[in-house]
């Protein structure tokens, strides 16, 4: 799923770190460029566009934002909305229901039609105001953060900026694509802090990405709390745990909560996964008698794959995996849990079967769709099980044979979404065993006709995986994502008929002064012409 074996060291780590403030400074490699209209400069293309050049709306100082009566969830919208424009604006944004004529910014919950969905939405520019209609609270914030990027790229600073903030007249009917649009970070080969994973769920909203992948678990540390097996992250997310020893620190049952409250405010689902039957050498290594001999290996600190297993006839196995997925069941709201079942080579076709046969059967008993890696269609699982797909063929028989029986698949092909991948020989982070990918790359793809035999009603959505064998820090999270989760993003979000490279390049190439805006770190690919 993921790994070749080139190595970043620690101290490489560290050097990109200093070098990343020159990096992302770097003059563009060519001339700026402009979208068609300013109403179109938004990622993800939005589904339907009509300018209006007379209607443009001004925020002012007495701007209001006015939410739907009655409704708590639309006046929590409201306030993330105003929270994100005072500070550039120095506007007060008074958050208050809608009462009266329509005026200033609303966000209004009405009957916009069952085509747009849940998360659709259609937003009207006018001299007098913006106005949200939609759905659900969900379609509001979708339509807020399009009016994000609706506005000059300095509304993105900390700072009050001093310009004109002027709203592009004109109306957006919008709704996604596919109801699945996820990011997988992987916390396991390097613990990432609870601020530093809230940084990157406010990236992905921003995107109308609506699941995180959490990876918990490998075979080089333990990041959730299991309190029926306390030595899990005691001894598996302890000092010294992660690559090269670098990277400990786990999840308490109260973090992952906070991170699920937080997602939950900004529309997106945390999708929980705990690795299995392989990559399991932490688990392995911290209760020996997991182990098929009774005999605990040594904790791993690189980057080899594969070596690991559960012991598939000891029954204790599966009171381990049932106590591990109850409690991480009970604190997930979201519907869905992701047992992995990737790599496991050591672990015989035989015994892999006769344990996904038993564990899919616990996701479910404890109220859980199940999700693994495209692998976990060997063992023949029911068929609401999920595979999610992360090979880089384009022809794969089991999927294509899966699908034909019903199952749905997330598309994840290492060669186009891996974020962990290097963009060219040159880059100072990621691996390369899927290829090198640059930004066109990671977009010109159709996730509904990619693999033969996967066509557009099996696929539930894409997600875009970020491991983190070589990364130390937010700075390299946000150096290896940007810009390539934009594109992804687009991908799951607007329809096929608007996939067109060059508007998206430009498009994107306006996102680099937001980025700025609020200090981001991204790589300036040739390949986008850069706004200054």
């Amino acid at each position: 799923m993921r790994r070749s074996k080139p190595r970043v060291t620690l101290a490489a780590a560290v050097a990109f770190t200093a070098a990343l403030s020159v990096s992302t400074a770097l003059p563009a490699a060519a001339e700026p460029g402009t979208a068609d209209s300013p109403l179109t400069a938004v990622i993800p293309a939005p589904a339907e566009v009509e300018a209006d050049p007379g209607a443009d709306y001004r925020l002012k100082p007495s701007t209001l934002v006015r939410t739907e009566p009655g409704s708590a969830a639309a006046r929590a919208v409201g306030r993330q909305l105003a929270d994100t424009l005072r500070p550039a604006t120095g506007y007060p944004m008074p958050v208050v229901p809608a009462h009266g004529p329509a005026n200033g910014i609303s966000l209004l919950l009405d009957d916009v039609g069952d085509d747009l969905g849940r998360e659709g939405y259609r937003l009207a520019v006018s001299p007098r105001g913006v106005t949200v209609r939609a759905n659900t609270p969900a379609g509001l914030f979708a339509g807020s953060q399009t009016l994000r990027q609706l506005l000059p790229a300095a509304i993105d600073s900390d700072s009050r900026q001093h310009a004109a903030w002027t709203v592009p007249g004109g109306s957006i009917t919008d709704h996604p694509r596919y109801d699945y649009r996820g990011a997988m970070l992987d916390i396991a080969r390097h613990f990432h802090t609870p601020d530093e994973i809230k940084s990157y769920i406010d990236e992905l909203a921003r995107y109308k990405i609506n699941h995180l992948h959490l990876h918990l678990t490998d075979d080089q540390g333990w990041r959730i709390e299991i309190e029926s097996w306390p030595e899990l992250t005691t001894v598996g997310g302890g000092p010294g745990t992660g690559v090269d020893g670098v990277g400990g620190g786990f999840l308490t049952k109260e973090d992952y909560r906070d991170l699920v409250s937080y997602a939950a405010d900004r529309y997106i689902t945390i999708v929980p996964e705990i690795d299995m039957p392989g990559h399991t050498n932490s688990a392995l290594s911290t209760y020996a008698e997991l182990n098929c001999d009774g005999v605990a290996p040594p904790p791993r600190t690189d980057m080899a794959v594969g070596y690991s297993s559960l012991c598939i006839d000891k029954e204790i196995t599966y009171e381990f995996v049932e106590d591990v997925i109850q409690e991480i069941a009970e604190l997930t709201p979201g519907p869905y849990l992701h047992i992995g079942g990737d790599e496991a080579h050591v672990t015989s076709e035989e015994e892999y079967r006769t344990f996904m046969r038993r564990a899919v059967p616990l996701v479910e008993k404890y109220g859980k769709r199940p999700f693994g890696w495209n692998e976990i269609v060997r063992a023949e699982p029911t068929t609401d099980t999920v595979a999610q797909y992360w090979g880089t063929a384009t022809e794969h028989a089991e999927i294509a044979d899966a699908v034909e029986r019903g199952h749905q698949v997330i598309m994840s092909p290492a060669n186009r979404t891996y974020l962990d991948m290097k963009y060219d020989e040159d880059t100072p982070l990621g691996l390369s065993w899927a290829g090198y990918i640059e930004v066109r790359d990671a977009y010109d793809w159709d996730p509904g006709a990619h693999v033969t035999g996967v066509g557009e009603d099996a696929v539930l959505g894409v997600e875009a995986p970020l491991w983190s064998e070589t990364l130390r820090s937010l700075d390299h999270i946000e150096y290896m994502a940007l810009p390539r989760l934009t594109a992804v993003a687009e991908l799951g979000w607007s329809p096929r008929s608007s996939h067109d490279w060059p508007s998206f390049r430009e498009r994107l190439a306006e996102q680099g002064p937001r980025w700025e805006a609020r200090d981001a770190g991204f790589y300036r690919s040739p390949q986008v012409p850069w706004a200054e």
